[in-house]
């Protein structure tokens, strides 16, 4: 069925996070507009910095009612109290994830822009799949993009729900708007020269 709401926003982490300064920055954010998940990006990341991480984020997230999802590492989940897990690499952990996290823990995948990874991925009982980057750039995966008929396809076809993420532009999400039903928002706020709220306030206006 066709999407017909508005997507929801779903915000990743910066990869380098300042845990001193972060929250504080994550509450203003949460101000700003509706969020509907945060994702922790644990890239270059210790152990012991990924658990302080999730600590300090679940309390900020959780007492907003907001879900937490970690990259890749499902077996951290529970043991950290985390809602879910978006993993990478498109369908191949689904199964052993979902047997870690039963049926009620959240499981994304990352798709890039393949159809039959998605399709595979919406077999095996994920709860969403993402597809990006929405502009080509050897910078953010393989340097092909997610095309806009990717997501009209799959809005019209699957039930799954489906995130833009990697690239987004003020006029891309205009675009998804009618065929997304999550857009993941990273360094397009982060790294924003007018800053993270204002930059998600611009966003926002855009899916109203």
């Amino acid at each position: 069925m066709p999407n017909q709401n508005r997507p929801q926003i779903y915000l990743q982490t910066p990869l380098h996070l300042d845990l001193e300064t972060f929250p504080a920055v994550l509450h203003a954010v949460f101000d700003a507009a509706e969020i509907a998940c945060l994702r922790l990006t644990t890239t270059a990341s210790t152990p012991e910095q990924i658990r302080h991480s999730a600590d300090v984020l679940r309390d900020v997230a959780h007492a907003r009612d907001i879900s937490l999802v970690i990259d890749s590492h499902y077996r951290l989940v529970q043991p950290l109290g985390l809602d879910g897990v978006h993993l990478l690499d498109g369908a191949k952990q689904i199964r052993e994830a979902r047997k870690v996290l039963g049926k009620d823990g959240i499981i994304g995948a990352y798709c890039g822009s393949s159809r039959h990874v998605g399709m595979s991925a919406a077999e095996m009982t994920a709860d969403y799949v993402a597809f990006g980057p929405i502009t080509a750039d050897p910078l953010l995966g393989d340097g092909v993009k997610a095309e806009l008929d990717l997501f009209q396809w799959w809005s019209d076809m699957i039930e799954v729900p489906v995130v833009a993420e990697g690239g987004l532009s003020l006029e891309s999400v205009a675009q998804l708007v009618h065929c997304a039903d999550f857009i993941c928002l990273g360094d397009e706020i982060w790294k924003h020269s007018d800053g993270a709220v204002a930059a998600l306030k611009a966003f926002a206006a855009r899916l109203s």
